[in-house]
């Protein structure tokens, strides 16, 4: 079938990119969805700091690829194979299928699916291969989802059915900066009573583990961000403290569970200094991977401190997101205040300036 989408054609195009344009929005074909696969009608599409490190060349991934990876839509065909979900299913959208057979995968989502890890990198499908053509050549998957178009095809594997009672853009969001935010705390480090819980980094998956945080209710939650905006409204969300790095380093602010989001070295820095004696820094943001930081190794072992990696908030989706569909059912946790700009297709290439800019949370694509 026919689709549009939005096609990375270069790496390390110069910003603004709005007038560089790496992204362009084409005409593509898309196969029909084979055993094991799912034809999905994209509603909405997040606009995520991961797609924007594969536009400026701090993750270099295979091009021509039709970018994209957090997104919630409705299923339109199922492959052989697939019973479980039917047609006109909405599904959340997640960027790292599990295989559930390998080594990665018995980790509990402490460590990422090995086989599904290898198809991301190669630009394909879990079960191998693209579906995605233009002009007789084939065009890469991102994160084997690809949502910034119309129409994916998709690995059964890589999605996660939710009631229509949840809304497109929340469910979207749902499926990368929640995972990945809320994980952080409820897989890597949960926080016990009376625990403060401080978050360095508040664009959307600093922003959803600050909700996931205040969801929780077990002490001091505390915003830590150099933007005012986003620490006002880090107050409105639920944060008990928002202060910018400089006053977190001059009143000698400590918690017991620090989240880093950011994905920059003086916020990782940040992060490991403000955690408290015994306690536990999670790091969730992917910085340049030459990038070096500098602590000190004795703080770790005479204060009994850790610092955990949680790649997608160490998450197993089947599993996580019904617990976060419960907590925004319960209104407990009001992801649609992540949704800074609901945008077009045709505005790809200026998102990808305003969240560079830090200007953003989550642009959803609405489709």
């Amino acid at each position: 079938m026919r689709i549009r989408g939005a096609v990375l054609e270069r790496i390390a195009a110069p910003a603004p990119f709005a007038e560089s344009a790496p992204l362009t929005i084409s005409e593509l074909e898309l196969a029909e969805p084979g055993p094991g696969e799912l034809l999905v009608r994209i509603e909405a599409a997040g606009v995520c700091h991961s797609d924007l490190s594969v536009v400026d060349g701090n993750r270099v991934r295979p091009v021509p690829m039709l970018l994209g990876h957090e997104a919630a839509g409705r299923v339109e065909a199922v492959g052989a194979g697939e019973p479980d979900i039917a047609v006109g299913q909405r599904v959340v959208m997640t960027f790292l299928p599990r295989c559930g057979d390998c080594a990665g995968c018995a980790g509990e989502g402490r460590t990422p699916c090995i086989p599904g890890s290898a198809a991301n990198n190669a630009g394909e499908l879990l079960g191998g291969g693209r579906r995605l053509r233009r002009d007789g050549a084939e065009v890469h998957h991102h994160l084997g989802v690809s949502a910034f178009a119309t129409h994916a095809v998709v690995d059964r594997r890589s999605v996660v059915p939710v009631d229509d009672d949840v809304p497109p853009e929340v469910a979207a969001v749902l499926g990368c900066a929640v995972l990945t935010g809320g994980g952080a705390l409820l897989n890597s480090a949960p926080p016990a009573q009376g625990d403060r819980i401080m978050v360095v980094g508040l664009g959307g998956v600093g922003m959803a583990a600050l909700l996931v945080a205040a969801s929780l209710g077990v002490g001091e939650v505390i915003a830590v961000d150099t933007v005012p905006d986003k620490l006002a409204l880090a107050r409105e969300l639920g944060a008990t403290a928002a202060l910018t790095p400089a006053e977190v380093a001059e009143r000698g602010v400590q918690a017991e569970v620090v989240v880093e989001a950011a994905g920059n070295i003086r916020a990782f820095e940040t992060a490991v200094a403000a955690t408290a004696p015994g306690g536990t820094t999670v790091t969730v943001g992917l910085p340049a991977p030459d990038a070096r930081a500098s602590i000190s190794p004795l703080a770790l072992v005479a204060q009994g401190r850790s610092i955990v990696g949680s790649y997608l908030g160490s998450a197993v989706p089947a599993r996580d997101i019904p617990e976060y569909v419960r907590l925004w059912r319960a209104g407990r946790l009001p992801v649609e205040r992540l949704v800074s700009a609901r945008i077009g297709l045709e505005q790809i290439n200026a998102a990808m300036d305003e969240l560079a800019a830090g200007n953003a949370l989550r642009q959803v694509i609405l489709f």
